[in-house]
């Protein structure tokens, strides 16, 4: 097949879901052609060595990408973001017509920031049918500037258009069906294909010497959070949940972000000395980390939009084989529990979460490897690269027509 690929980011960036199932869907012989913008995330600024101009190709066998220009707006500011959502959307309306000539199916990496660039290159190419793979729906994150309610409004409409218009819908959770039917999806077009990870960086390691002296300080339990230190994840709960374990666990916090500082200072004002901060690591380091640890640490706080859906660092750990303590409501939940990987706690319940603290250091380490192995086994057989593009090839090929379609699929549990 000739298929398209239109997603806001793509790597260099983090943008690792669009950029291995381009690789992989050129290796297993179609041609593909993505459209993209110039690398500017996270920082909001372009990349060295990166210059913003129209005509900009690169070529390898069967797989072809084309930038477009954009506003680099970051997260500075609603306003930031939009001038960069509108910029994508219409550079790449501009050059979607002739780049994606003689395509026989597109597929749209769906983040809110992809969604009015989706709304007019499908408007555009018109008869060309169309796969969205939704990872996020748009939501006011938090914040009160002027105006944000008009561009919720304005993405709302967008995304419904876009949904109507798709053939073909996967979600990246099972939650998340419900928020695309309920926002204009057709529920026969909606098929659940979680995402995977790296497995090029994220698999069973061994630690080293220097992974145990950075994450270890005694024969104590550690769990163990590696990302985001931001206002979804919540990470002052994990804190007071550590502070009344002080001498039964350490919680180490690998990584960065915008509530660091608040984290920061509840540990010290609670005097919490088994809570240790850890700086921003390469991700080819962190499966020694990971392995140096008893447990990954995933939260998410509790709120609707979050219910329905599955953070990339859970992956990662499973395809790592390793035990997790989930702290999250919703889909995180249900994969953790069915398949057996760790412990699990409703989100934002520190005394609850300190309760699984407490039962993770006393469970012996035979029983907690045998944790990591059911997650794994459940991540090679529902979230691995070869089962995801599977589907979304699978996905592809129905919308145009070149395989039958299968009956509606059912609302599907996980592992």
């Amino acid at each position: 097949m000739k298929i398209g690929i239109l997603s806001y980011h793509f790597p260099p960036e983090p943008a690792f879901i669009p950029g291995s199932l381009a690789e992989e869907l050129a290796a297993r012989g179609h041609e593909v052609r993505v459209l993209t913008g110039f690398p500017d995330y996270p920082g909001g600024h372009i990349y060295p060595g990166w210059r913003q101009r129209w005509h900009h190709e690169t070529h390898s066998e069967r797989l072809t990408v084309r930038r477009v220009p954009r506003y680099p707006g970051g997260a500075t500011s609603t306003g930031a973001r939009m001038a960069s959502y509108l910029s994508f959307a219409g550079s790449a309306t501009l050059a979607a017509r002739r780049y994606f000539s003689g395509v026989d199916a597109l597929y749209v990496f769906q983040l809110p920031a992809t969604t009015f660039a989706a709304a007019g290159v499908l408007r555009l190419l018109g008869q060309v049918p169309a796969v969205l793979h939704v990872q996020d729906v748009w939501t006011r994150d938090g914040t009160d500037e002027a105006g944000e309610g008009r561009w919720v409004a304005r993405m709302g409409g967008a995304m419904t258009r876009i949904y109507r218009a798709a053939a073909r819908i996967a979600v990246a959770a099972p939650s998340m069906r419900d928020l695309v039917v309920a926002a204009g999806a057709d529920p026969a077009r909606v098929r659940l294909v979680l995402n995977w990870t790296d497995e090029r960086i994220f698999y069973p390691a061994t630690p080293g010497a220097a992974a145990r002296q950075l994450v270890r300080r005694d024969g104590r339990c550690v769990v163990m959070h590696a990302g985001t230190i931001g206002p979804r994840q919540g990470l002052e709960t994990a804190v007071r949940a550590a502070a009344a374990l002080d001498r039964t666990m350490d919680l180490v916090l690998v990584g960065s972000g915008a509530a660091e500082r608040r984290v920061r200072g509840l540990a010290a004002e609670l005097g919490a000395d088994n809570v240790r901060f850890v700086e921003r690591r390469s991700p080819v380091d962190m499966p020694e980390l990971y392995a140096a640890a008893d447990y990954q640490l995933i939260m998410l706080r509790d709120l609707p939009e979050l219910r329905g859906m599955v953070p990339g660092k859970l992956q990662a750990a499973l395809s790592c084989a390793a035990p997790v303590v989930a702290s999250a409501g919703g889909d995180t939940t249900e994969l953790v529990e069915r398949a057996r990987a760790g412990l699990s706690c409703p989100p934002e319940d520190w005394a609850a979460l300190a309760d699984r603290f407490w039962l993770a250091a006393t469970i012996p380490p035979p029983t907690r490897n045998e944790m990591g192995r059911r997650g794994r086994a459940a991540y090679l057989r529902e979230m691995s690269l070869p089962a995801g593009v599977d589907r979304i090839e699978r996905l592809l090929q129905e919308a145009a027509g070149r395989v039958a379609e299968p009956a509606a699929e059912p609302r599907r549990k996980l592992a």
